[in-house]
């Protein structure tokens, strides 16, 4: 798959099938929409394109706010949107930084420019509520004349339902706030998971008899944060059960930087530089601060106990 930031360069610009979308999560109701995607470019023998922004508009959007309106929690890093993407068919993405240059495009040079001469749409497939450009001035009376008058094909999806109930990001991040993973997975149609490399910490788990592989998270907001009963893949030729912490680290930290801290059960190895795919089972608690590292320490045993009831593993003698 190929990735661009904004659009291709002009010498590889081809015709496309495209939609366009934030796609956090990459659920079920994506699924549906690229799926569509996919069926139409292969119709046209042109590549299945998406269009997607970095940040998500609402979390720009949220920073310029005079409150500071809490920006929408992240479900994916872009490392694993882009590989849900690629799993799903997609061909080309090209990844818009969205900030004041790209949020003031009045919406018919977003036609123009991007949507026609940058991305050569052939063929667009939007949802039922998309919006577009300046002031979300865009809609889908000034898409079918555009369509009409510059030469591409229009389709819209309606925003998938099950039992009544629309499969969304919101829901989603409802889901994975509530630790309720058996309705995450459910609606994105496979396991949540975060994946990235192995990177040196303080290696302060280590001195406290817990020795953890450690993963950066690149946004202030993820949907998930807390004490998690995990596996993780890459680091073996199976799963491997572990307990995970993910958040700000108040009892060690003060910079307020995210990072997923993994201690593996009965493991051994220099996993530094791996890519690595940890899998959420069960969220134990939220994470909490402490008054000394003898707190801490005693409770990270409590945690790592609980984890290993849940998976079944003895607790070491």
């Amino acid at each position: 798959m190929e990735v661009f930031r904004l659009l291709p360069p002009a010498e590889q610009r081809t015709a496309c099938a495209l939609t366009i979308g934030n796609f956090d999560g990459v659920h079920r109701g994506h699924q549906a929409v690229l799926a569509a995607l996919r069926e139409r470019a292969d119709a046209l023998g042109v590549p299945a394109c998406v269009l997607t922004f970095e940040p998500h508009p609402r979390e720009y959007f949220a920073q310029l706010a005079p409150d500071k309106v809490r920006a929408p929690a992240r479900i994916l890093t872009e490392r694993d949107k882009l590989d849900a993407l690629a799993e799903h068919g997609v061909d080309r993405v090209c990844i818009a930084h969205f900030n004041a240059s790209f949020a003031g495009i009045a919406a018919e040079d977003f036609i123009d420019r991007i949507i026609v001469e940058g991305l050569q749409a052939r063929h667009l497939l939007i949802g039922d509520d998309f919006r577009f450009g300046a002031k979300r001035r865009g809609d889908w009376a000034m898409l079918e004349q555009a369509a009409s008058s510059q030469g591409f094909e229009l389709a819209r999806l309606d925003t998938v339902t099950e039992n009544g109930e629309r499969i969304s990001s919101s829901a989603v991040r409802a889901a994975l706030s509530a630790g309720d993973f058996e309705q995450a997975n459910r609606l994105m149609g496979r396991r949540y998971t975060i994946s990235g490399h192995v990177v040196h910490g303080r290696k302060l788990g280590r001195e406290l008899g817990f020795p953890t592989l450690n993963i950066r998270i690149p946004f202030p907001n993820p949907a998930v944060q807390g004490v998690f009963v995990v596996q993780v893949h890459g680091v073996a030729d199976r799963p491997w059960p572990a307990v995970a912490s993910l958040g700000s680290r108040p009892a060690v930290e003060q910079d307020g930087k995210l990072l997923l801290e993994v201690h593996l059960f009965d493991f051994e190895g220099d996993l530094y530089g791996r890519m690595v795919r940890v899998e959420f089972l069960r969220r134990l608690r939220e994470e909490r601060d402490y008054p000394d590292l003898e707190s801490l320490t005693r409770q990270i045993g409590l945690d790592a106990r609980q984890a290993r009831e849940h998976l079944g593993i003895a607790s070491p003698d």
